[in-house]
């Protein structure tokens, strides 16, 4: 560590006010802090708070807490793919099937943002911010693993571009960045990203059956209009992948084709716990997305008029990409409601609106991407009233 330090240390001259690289400053500043503390400091005299956490650690946190989506998304891929060809494979076959379709995706998504930040950077002479480290995974990991690579590359320059640079960077935009590229792949090229049908074989069809299959949204919804019970439509679903995949025990898992790290709600809740215990992410926007959800759903089965409104509501917490949205989505502490009554109100009503999405909806199979970028925009709003609630209860306390 000391030689890297001195290296920097011996390339810092170049990059300071006079050098000849001096408009690369940021971008020097930015890989230095990777390993070492900051040159500034508040002060030299009188009281100073440290702390150990600064933007770099929280959001190296957030990644950690992605990891066991990202892995599981990857073992998930290679699964998938050999449930489809009919053929046996030890896990790290399975593995490496599924690192080859996912990390060229990661790849691109990290190459193609990183790029582009840099670039904005250097333009606006801007510090280099840690946020990318987080959304450039969360990019790829809503994504399908067969989606192309120019797509990828494509919806990555349109949400840093137009959902973040465009309102100043970092803490400054309204959107969740990673929910804005899948919005463009979504509005933009739907045939790999609509949703209703999903991959199951990483190649071409001649060895199976079936090249795509319905996802279980879609199955849902078709039992609605055929009359067939939900949960019996799920568990006897019979595609290229078997009989059964789709059970409730399969979904919660995440044994099911999807996007590369929405499937599998154990490992979102895994991630949720060391969010939430490290204080990084608000344990409210969660419980209270999960409980809008789970609410919304009982009310459809009150008014239920077909067999979707009468799925029992746990199975939406399984279904799509629910539980990531929520926990890595809906918690972005950018675009999410501040206050803390208005992170219950903002939580609570993306597990509603998702619900209401998916229901009424056949165009929009999953709902969360709509639903957590449409209270990214009502968020402002709703801290606005609820502060101007607590100003009101102040002043009728207020005495002269």
């Amino acid at each position: 560590m000391k030689a890297l330090q001195n290296l920097f240390d011996s390339l810092k001259p170049n990059f300071e006010k006079g050098g000849k690289w001096e408009k690369f400053y940021t971008l020097y500043e930015g890989h230095r802090t990777i390993a070492f503390a900051p040159d500034l400091v508040t002060g030299t005299k009188g009281t100073q708070i440290k702390d150990a956490v600064d933007l770099k650690r929280v959001m190296i946190t957030v990644v950690i807490a992605m990891v066991p989506t990202l892995l599981f998304g990857i073992l998930n891929v290679g699964h998938q793919h050999f449930l489809a060809v009919g053929e046996e494979a030890t896990w790290l076959d399975k593995a490496l099937i599924g690192a080859l379709a996912v990390l060229p995706v990661l790849i691109v998504s990290y190459a193609v943002g990183l790029l582009t930040e840099f670039t904005f950077c250097v333009i606006r002479n801007h510090p280099i911010s840690e946020g990318y480290l987080v959304t450039g995974m969360l990019i790829a990991l809503v994504m399908p693993p067969t989606i192309p690579l120019w797509q990828v590359a494509l919806a990555t320059i349109f949400a840093v571009v137009i959902g973040k640079e465009v309102f100043g960077g970092t803490g400054m935009n309204i959107l969740n960045v990673a929910m804005t590229a899948r919005a463009f792949l979504y509005f933009a090229y739907p045939a790999q990203i609509s949703g209703d049908q999903v991959w199951t074989y990483l190649g071409d069809k001649t060895p199976v059956d079936g090249f795509s299959g319905a996802t279980a949204l879609s199955v849902v919804y078709d039992a609605g209009v055929t009359g067939t019970q939900a949960t019996q439509a799920l568990s006897q679903h019979n595609s290229v992948l078997g009989e059964g995949i789709y059970s409730f025990y399969n979904m919660f898992m995440g044994w099911i084709p999807g996007s590369i790290g929405e499937t599998s709600t154990l490992m979102a809740l895994i991630g949720a716990a060391i969010l939430i215990g490290t204080g990084v992410a608000s344990w409210k926007i969660i419980a209270s997305g999960f409980a809008g959800a789970y609410a919304m759903g009982l009310l459809m089965n009150l008014l239920a008029v077909n067999e979707y409104m009468a799925l029992p509501p746990q199975y939406h917490w399984v279904m799509g990409g629910l539980a990531f949205g929520v926990v890595f989505m809906a918690t972005d502490p950018v675009s999410a409601a501040q206050t803390e009554t208005g992170k219950w109100i903002y939580g609570f009503l993306i597990g509603v609106l998702t619900i209401i999405i998916r229901v009424s909806n056949p165009a929009y199979p999953e709902g969360i991407m709509l639903a957590v970028l449409l209270m990214n925009v009502f968020a402002p709003l709703i801290d606005y009233y609820v502060v101007k609630a607590n100003k009101k209860r102040r002043l009728q306390r207020a005495t002269v």
